[in-house]
């Protein structure tokens, strides 16, 4: 009787001790006479020593990846995967207890759509949004870019909303093709979650902050609208000199008013995204008009504003942005009144210097110092016009935006802080019609 396929290992020796056994599949027949009688036995063998070497390997392998999917260990993570064509074929103990679905319930289910979407799904998505980051997850995962970490959300059987991190890794043969995606869920811990609470209540007050905001500008443009009417028609009236001196610098205030609610964005003004305008003006017009802004401020506080400008510089005919500039300078003298005791004084001084660029057109380097009394602006506060904190108040973010706009007509600011006072300097580049050099 032949004996067919019969495994067996056979020892090494010598050299070949190190390599392991040697692994036959053996055919065994007997050897007979013309009698018929036996005289022994032939064995036909076949050497699969490397195949079970990888079969070895393949066993371990998938009993690894068995004692991992098919464990209820707590500490294994939720895990679930797709064949190539996106059906759900891999649904672990973890998955089931977070979602309250059985694995019976989804495998063979499409992953997307059936088992996790926005319409009669098991797990139910938020919304389209995240029905479609999670298609482009595995699609990336499919298509051999990097796993990475993303947040992702679902309903689960009962209702409640689980939060939590999901990598996904894409599942290969032996030959190395794509045979679908193994998907990994970390959820979040009780500190991951607080902060996620926390990020969403800070993203609801923001969201609340900016409807807040556009109401206000809406709200701020229409009786604007009215004022500027009013001032328009008072215009074609008849008006002393002094009224009309009052209305110049209520016009002048709509301006900046109305430029301040166009600005939408504030991060364009911090990059230097804006552009300026080339208006004519002159100096005087720009200094009453910011002074004027704080004159309730300054008469609360018995505080006294000296403008010891020259007449021949405020009287000078420059090129520029006025709007911006005035929206400047009133910024910095609300601060130095608000940072001056009571009873005190405030001091504007403007210097005005020009070098020659062509035949009528001057470059002119305007010097604003503004001095007051008292202790000064505090250090955090001048931190923050700098931009060297974060967390900037409401007067730091004024004095930041103030300070790019400076730099944006190629000029900066500094504090200098003396005893019984303190100056903010404000230079700016301007152009000037054709004159004497230098105006002081």
């Amino acid at each position: 009787k032949e004996e067919k396929n019969i495994h067996f290992e056979i020892k090494t020796h010598g050299l070949r001790s190190e390599v392991g056994p040697v692994s036959l599949v053996v055919n065994a027949c007997a050897n007979r006479d013309l009698h018929e009688n036996v005289v022994g036995v032939c064995f036909v063998a076949q050497d699969i020593t490397g195949q079970k070497i990888v079969m070895d390997k393949f066993t371990r392998i998938e009993g690894d990846y068995k004692a991992i999917v098919q464990n209820p260990n707590p500490l294994i993570p939720p895990i679930f995967g797709t064949d190539e064509f996106g059906w759900c074929s891999e649904w672990n103990p973890a998955m089931t207890k977070i979602t309250g679905w059985n694995r019976d319930e989804v495998v063979d289910k499409m992953l997307l759509g059936e088992v996790f979407g926005t319409h009669n799904a098991c797990c139910r998505l938020k919304n389209q949004e995240s029905y479609v980051n999670l298609g482009v997850v595995l699609n990336n995962a499919v298509a051999g870019n990097e796993p990475e970490k993303v947040p992702f959300g679902f309903f689960g059987r009962s209702g409640k909303y689980v939060e939590c991190l999901l990598c996904v890794n894409k599942k290969l043969d032996r030959e190395g093709a794509v045979t679908g995606v193994f998907c990994f869920l970390q959820l979040a811990s009780h500190e991951l979650q607080q902060a996620l609470h926390v990020q969403r209540l800070t993203e609801q007050t923001a969201m609340k902050r900016l409807k807040a905001l556009a109401y206000l500008k809406r709200q701020i443009h229409n009786p604007l609208s009215g004022i500027i009417f009013s001032t328009q028609m008072m215009e074609g009236t008849e008006l002393g000199p002094e009224q009309k001196r009052l209305l110049q610098t209520s016009t002048l205030c709509q301006h900046q008013l109305r430029k301040i609610l166009d600005d939408s964005d504030l991060q364009t003004i911090i990059d230097g995204y804006v552009d300026l305008e080339m208006i004519e003006f002159t100096l005087h017009e720009v200094l009453t008009a910011s002074i004027s802004q704080v004159m309730v401020t300054s008469n609360g506080k018995r505080i006294q504003i000296v403008n010891d400008t020259a007449e021949d510089v405020l009287s000078e005919t420059l090129y520029g942005d006025s709007v911006r500039l005035q929206q400047v300078l009133a910024d910095f003298l609300l601060i130095s009144v608000n940072f001056t005791p009571n009873g005190g004084q405030l001091v504007v001084v403007a210097n005005l210097t020009k070098d020659q660029l062509g035949q009528s057109v001057h470059l002119a380097h305007l010097e604003l110092r503004i001095t007051h009394a008292g202790g000064g602006v505090p250090e955090a506060m001048l931190n923050q016009m700098f931009g060297n904190e974060e967390d900037a108040s409401e007067e730091g973010i004024s004095l930041l935006i103030s300070r790019k706009l400076v730099k944006l007509m190629n000029g900066d600011i500094q504090y200098l802080r003396v005893a019984g006072g303190s100056t903010f300097i404000v230079t700016v580049e301007l152009a000037a019609a054709n004159g004497p050099d230098s105006r002081n």
